[in-house]
């Protein structure tokens, strides 16, 4: 650990009272703990390093539970640190107490309450092991006050050893043999890539396996990148505002591989209804999460970077050109609802494919959650692993701007953009004030409509077009910006994105635009909620003959 984000108080003040003893660690103070924590996420996934936390007791501890808990429900390894009211008083309504290891305790892959100093290394070393090993999660550790100050011996455990946790590395070889088979005899197999491909580093062995096997590549949202989009296997995105072409892929198949993913309802749609011809073989380093949603026929427990390199010298080289032809064909039909709009408007999807087109693959791209997210998943051109930071299982607003952050501090070598949606830049744009006093130059590209824009779109498709406060009002973002001390630009028009890009990538320190993009647009393709993925939608037009 070199980098954590951190808001001091009370009963940390012990621990901040030695940080100037130790200059390597950089900690990176913000301006709230949900911030801090969304920071340690976005620095986790950008460099595949542990993320690292910090927050006082009390509504210090408890402003982290969201960060936490989206951490953990995308896989993340972080490590959130919170003190606590002394020993003597633990329980008993102390100032500033909350019962954070209670609070924590079904949101964490596992937590801590330290209540002796000779414990701290241990459960220190132990806790960044668990956050990192088998499926990667937030771990939490909780410290009375009393025990940052009592002295003990230091003792730096040099191994771990976690009873019964024991995470897998390579499959049972029955179960890739069964597996193998399956997919040697399939004529439509299909791959559901997943988060775990980019967790693991397992990209190159997706690419290899799909090589050898013949087998189309289609993404989850969190997956993206694990296959570059000009491969000729890569099918892009499934789910929820997957293409047309990738979710009836998935009805289709008569075998999927699922690949590091949780066979979720945001990817697959109404389950029942998914594919309950396919036969399913769902490769995942947690077994929890086979059988869970989906009938599996040869679960595979293992990692899935291991499993990939035993399955692809298990198969037989294949190829399907019936089955990628018949796909190809759906894609070449089908473009038009996964293409930018035409017209003279400044719409989001053009805004964000031009600012794709221009930051390049070396890049990060960062988003909130809403229209822009899902805009910047088809638009954004991903194009490697840990490009693409995005909030997944939680679908949290207000993580655009806190991600970015931790990414650039990850990555200070990198050009980081987020695309911000108007209503979840409010909900923590005061973290441009971290990014100042950091040094951190990211790129804030705000998609404003004046609109909570997904919201908006559900109620005008499945509520009667009864918008319910979704029109919000705006402040002017760019004296956000004059009063941050950065630069800011506002785009009304086509003409003038290119040129603002270029300005913004130009400039030194975070920049801020406001793009004023049409009002009342629609994310398409969309499956609705409680549909399956061969009911996908491509239009408002199609969505009112429904």
């Amino acid at each position: 650990m070199d980098t954590l984000f951190g808001y001091p108080g009370g009963v940390v003040l012990p621990l901040y009272d030695r940080f100037p003893h130790y200059p390597d660690i950089n900690h990176i103070l913000v301006r709230h703990e949900q911030a801090a924590g969304h920071a340690a996420d976005g620095y986790a996934r950008a460099s595949g390093k542990l993320g690292v936390a910090l927050a006082t007791s009390g509504p210090g501890a408890t402003n982290l539970v969201t960060a936490i808990t989206n951490a953990h429900m995308d896989s993340v390894p972080t490590l959130f640190i919170t003190g606590n009211v002394t020993r003597s008083l633990l329980g008993k309504d102390g100032f500033q107490e909350a019962d954070i290891t209670g609070i924590t305790m079904p949101t964490v892959k596992h937590n801590y309450l330290v209540m002796r100093p000779d414990d701290l290394a241990y459960a220190f070393k132990e806790a960044a092991y668990i956050a990192t090993t088998g499926r990667p999660g937030a771990v939490h550790i909780d410290i009375p006050k009393d025990v940052f100050i009592e002295e003990a011996e230091f003792s730096w455990p040099e191994t771990i050893n976690v009873r019964g946790y024991n995470p897998p590395s390579t499959a049972e070889q029955g179960s890739i043999q069964q597996a193998a088979e399956i997919i040697d005899h399939s004529e439509r197999p299909l791959i559901f890539a997943g988060h775990g491909i980019i967790l693991s580093d397992a990209a190159d062995d997706l690419r290899k396996f799909a090589e050898k096997s013949g087998t189309p590549v289609v993404n989850t949202l969190l997956g993206l990148g694990s296959i570059a989009p000009d491969h000729v296997l890569s099918y892009g995105m499934m789910g929820m505002h997957g293409s047309y072409w990738a979710n009836h892929a998935a009805s289709n198949a008569d075998v999927i591989i699922g690949l590091g993913m949780r066979m979720d309802d945001r990817a697959l749609g109404r389950f029942e209804d998914m594919n309950p011809t396919a036969k399913i073989i769902h490769v995942d380093i947690d077994p929890a999460e086979h059988q869970k949603n989906l009938e599996t026929h040869v679960p595979i427990v293992g990692n899935v970077s291991d499993v990939l390199k035993q399955l692809t010298n298990a198969v037989q080289k294949a190829t399907h050109p019936d089955w990628l032809s018949w796909i190809d064909d759906l894609r070449i039909g089908h473009r038009a609802s996964m293409s930018v709009p035409e017209g003279p408007e400044l719409t989001a999807q053009y805004a964000i494919a031009r600012i794709a087109d221009y930051i390049g693959t070396e890049s990060v791209l960062c988003t909130g959650v809403g229209q822009h997210q899902m805009w910047s998943a088809q638009f954004g051109a991903i194009s490697r692993p840990r490009q693409f930071i995005t909030s997944g299982g939680l679908g949290t607003m207000g993580f655009e701007v806190p991600a970015a952050m931790g990414a650039q501090a990850a990555c200070p070598d990198r050009s980081v953009w987020t695309i911000c949606g108007d209503g979840g830049f409010q909900m923590t744009f005061q973290e441009i004030g971290t990014m100042v006093d950091a040094k951190l130059p990211v790129r804030m590209a705000i998609m404003n409509n004046c609109y909570l824009g997904m919201v908006r779109q559900w109620q005008e498709l499945f509520y009667d077009q009864n918008l319910v406060d979704v029109d919000i009002s705006q402040p002017d973002f760019l004296k956000i910006a004059e009063a941050y001390g950065i630069k800011g630009i506002r785009v009304d028009n086509q003409e003038d994105v290119d040129a603002a890009i270029e300005e913004a990538e130009a400039t030194e320190g975070p920049v801020l635009i406001d793009f004023r993009v049409v009002q009342q647009d629609n994310v398409w393709p969309m499956v609705p909620a409680g549909a399956a993925l061969s009911e996908t939608i491509e239009s408002a037009e199609e969505s009112a003959m429904s």
